[in-house]
């Protein structure tokens, strides 16, 4: 598949507005500052489609692009981050959880972005399982795998495979754009 068109079609902020007219989603979900948002822009070609930020925990929002008329790419708040109030952490766990486990929505893949450096946290796991008991299809992104040695990235990944299971899994990075073609090859297959 080749990215052709992405247009920015709306932020939801309400899991109530968030709609479901027939065309599927794939959401792309990880911890804040993993590098979603910088995805987005390199899988698009686009560097200013999705706003992104050195500042951890900025997206408050689930952003909607439509991808090649085809299906939308879900950008989705980063999770895990301490900054803000309670409330405001509340909020944006329920909008999450709200846009990934109420029925009806045709999710064809969630892609969950790790760290390849840091490897899957305990909040990472918590997420990837409660994903798997919905019976939904994730592809594990390994993002910044240009800041594993190469001498070791086999083994690295090999390690992380045995923890996650059986998924797919793309090691890339975003800054490099090492791996894209194959994340965006991950994500047409069904």
């Amino acid at each position: 598949m080749q990215i052709r068109s992405a247009v920015f079609v709306k932020g939801i902020v309400d899991p109530s507005t968030a709609f479901d007219d027939g065309i599927p989603h794939v959401a792309l979900i990880g911890r804040s500052n993993v590098g979603k948002s910088t995805t987005v822009n390199v899988l698009t070609k686009q560097k200013q489609l999705a706003k992104t930020s050195a500042t951890p925990g900025r997206t408050r929002q689930i952003n909607l692009f439509l991808i090649n008329n085809n299906f939308y790419l879900a950008d989705l708040p980063g999770y895990g981050y301490a900054r803000g109030s309670h409330d405001e952490r509340d909020v944006i766990k329920e909008l999450i959880g709200a846009y990934l486990f109420t029925p009806g929505y045709t999710h064809r893949r969630v892609i969950q972005i790790m760290d390849a450096v840091v490897g899957p946290t305990e909040l990472d796991l918590e997420i990837l399982h409660a994903l798997e008991a919905s019976g939904k299809s994730v592809i594990v992104a390994l993002n910044k795998i240009d800041k594993v040695p190469k001498s070791r990235a086999k083994h690295h990944i090999d390690g992380i495979k045995k923890i996650i299971g059986d998924h797919d899994i793309v090691p890339y990075s975003a800054e490099h754009m090492i791996g894209i073609a194959d994340l965006v090859d991950a994500i047409e297959r069904t």
